[in-house]
């Protein structure tokens, strides 16, 4: 484990079966402890746990980036560009529906970045993104 802090988040999902499909298979991540309500799942390095909530997520609204109606909550990863790019293809390869398809936002600028939104099967979306120099992530 590294020695920085890890974040620990949990999400509501409707299905277990179809998280473990998702997170497990889809997106690869290695699965940790379990019981029949919640699973942990290891999302490179952070702390992932879906529990069983009827009626899973309730999403809060969206908003306007880079020309896009950005779902809103949402998490995911800060990835390297070729990390990027291999999870767009596994995901495509899937049949994932993006909310928001793969693409380069903020060309030429300081924040540069690849991204892409998605929803998992509870409906949580997801955001997946890639800077083009990693120094400029919290650059203004």
């Amino acid at each position: 484990m590294s020695v920085r802090p890890a974040v620990h988040l949990a999400i509501p999902v409707d299905d277990l079966e179809a998280a473990r499909q998702f997170y497990g298979d889809v997106l690869g991540l290695s699965e940790g402890r379990s019981t029949g309500h919640w699973v942990d799942w290891d999302l490179h390095g952070h702390q992932l746990v879906t529990h069983v909530v009827s009626g899973g997520p309730a999403p809060a609204g969206s908003s306007e980036v880079d020309g896009h109606a950005v779902p809103i909550p949402h998490f995911g990863l800060l990835l390297s560009t070729d990390d990027f790019h291999a999870l767009a293809d596994r995901l495509r390869k899937a049949g994932t529906q993006f909310v928001i398809e793969p693409y380069r936002r903020f060309p030429g600028e300081p924040a540069e970045q690849w991204t892409m939104f998605l929803h998992d099967p509870a409906g949580n979306a997801l955001e997946f993104k890639a800077f083009r120099d990693e120094s400029q992530v919290f650059t203004r």
